[in-house]
């Protein structure tokens, strides 16, 4: 009766240590794995507690040249351009160029019907061959009178009706001249030609079209000479001068563009007060009539404790900039001076003076970081912005 009892006692217990073992094993897992999740965590971790920044993200705090400056913006305008209008009235029979097409000055471009035209100056020059005739027969008539009048055949009266005659043929022959000249000159101004060399960039009938006189038929721009027409406020037109350098970012074209002031209205606008100043744009493929464009006009320079403008946080009551100190991001209230351009080793940028709250040297953060807190833990390029060059022992210092 025992035997059962015993038996079942060694499963139990066979049983229990099987599941002691799978437990134990299954603790091992567990723990292998939380080790390995801490290993891949560390680096988060570190990472997290120290921002990593980028040498574009710094701005060392040093003189440099600041540019004063006059903003600009307006559309480009073709220093030459031309709308070649109909001459005389008629239906356009042909118009041989489109939008784009070159055209060189004096290339006939189209023609009006000058059907009526022609016949106008057949007609005039008909009648000053009979005005010919008539001026022939006078003349005549007024030499055989002179000799009548010596010989005494005929009174004075007669004479002088005879120089009156030749006096009319004559004014009729010119006037008849006059109307085929008018009338030739019609017909030439039949033909459409281009008045300058430039490219078609509107095409205002078709052919078929009747056109009335100083009707539109085509517009031609040059664009080999392009300038922008600016609006410049009042109070800063002072500092422009005929010559300045300007440097202009055109939409759809990737670099800028340099242009200088080449003229300046002497009077200002009606109702803006505003006076334009018109700037010579150097030629460059991309550049079309209408773009619009923006920038700004050097008027002069001094050093300065310049720093970006897109680094001012402007959130206080008073300007701020982020600087990196012992590691760490450390809000600084600085006043602020003249504003301009400067390089910053990307090119002339808005930048703004500095004239307290930074020291020489110190290292700002620029916008791209975005908007630390006060304390944030900061890992620098290596070498960092505004570190010191180390300098091999026994090697010649700069």
């Amino acid at each position: 009766m025992n035997k059962p009892a015993s038996h079942r006692t060694r499963w139990i217990l066979v049983l229990v240590v099987v599941a002691l073992a799978f437990g134990l094993a299954l603790m091992r897992a567990l723990d292998k794995r939380r080790e390995a999740a801490a290993a891949a965590s560390a680096p988060t971790a570190t990472s997290a507690a120290a921002l990593e920044l980028l040498p574009g993200d710094l701005v060392q705090a040093v003189p440099r040249e600041l540019v004063a400056t006059v903003a600009v913006s307006g559309g480009l305008q073709a220093v030459d351009s031309a709308i070649v209008k109909a001459k005389v009235a008629g239906e356009l029979r042909a118009l041989s160029v489109r939008e784009g097409d070159a055209v060189k000055a004096g290339q006939l471009i189209g023609r009006i019907d000058a059907s009526e035209y022609e016949w106008r100056l057949r007609q005039a020059e008909d009648q000053a061959a009979a005005s010919k005739a008539q001026l022939d027969i006078a003349e005549r008539t007024l030499a055989n009178n002179r000799a009548l009048v010596e010989q005494g055949f005929i009174s004075r009266n007669a004479l002088d009706t005879a120089v009156n005659n030749a006096a009319a043929a004559r004014a009729s022959l010119q006037a008849a001249h006059a109307a085929a000249e008018l009338a030739r000159k019609a017909v030439r101004d039949a033909e459409l030609r281009a008045p300058l060399s430039g490219l078609i960039s509107q095409r205002f009938v078709q052919p078929g079209e009747r056109v009335n006189v100083d009707g539109r038929i085509v517009e031609i721009v040059d664009l080999s000479r392009l300038e922008l027409q600016a609006a410049v406020p009042a109070e800063e037109i002072a500092a422009l001068r005929v010559g300045q350098r300007a440097r202009l970012e055109v939409d759809g074209v990737s670099s800028p563009v340099a242009a200088r002031v080449a003229r300046i209205n002497p009077a200002t606008q009606g109702g803006t007060r505003a006076v334009i100043a018109y700037l010579a744009v150097e030629p460059m493929p991309g550049l079309r009539q209408g773009l619009f464009a923006q920038g700004s006009v050097q008027t002069g320079g001094r050093m300065a404790l310049a720093l970006p403008q897109s680094a001012l946080r402007t959130d206080r009551s008073r300007p701020q900039v982020l600087v990196a100190e012992d590691g760490q991001v450390r809000a600084r209230s600085v006043e602020l001076g003249a504003r301009g351009e400067a390089d910053f080793g990307a090119g002339p940028e808005p930048a703004v003076e500095a004239t307290e709250g930074l020291s020489e040297g110190a290292i700002v953060l620029r916008a791209s970081v975005g908007n630390l807190p006060d304390g944030t833990q900061l890992q620098l390029p290596q070498p960092a912005v505004g570190a010191p060059v180390a300098v091999p022992p026994g090697a010649p210092r700069p």
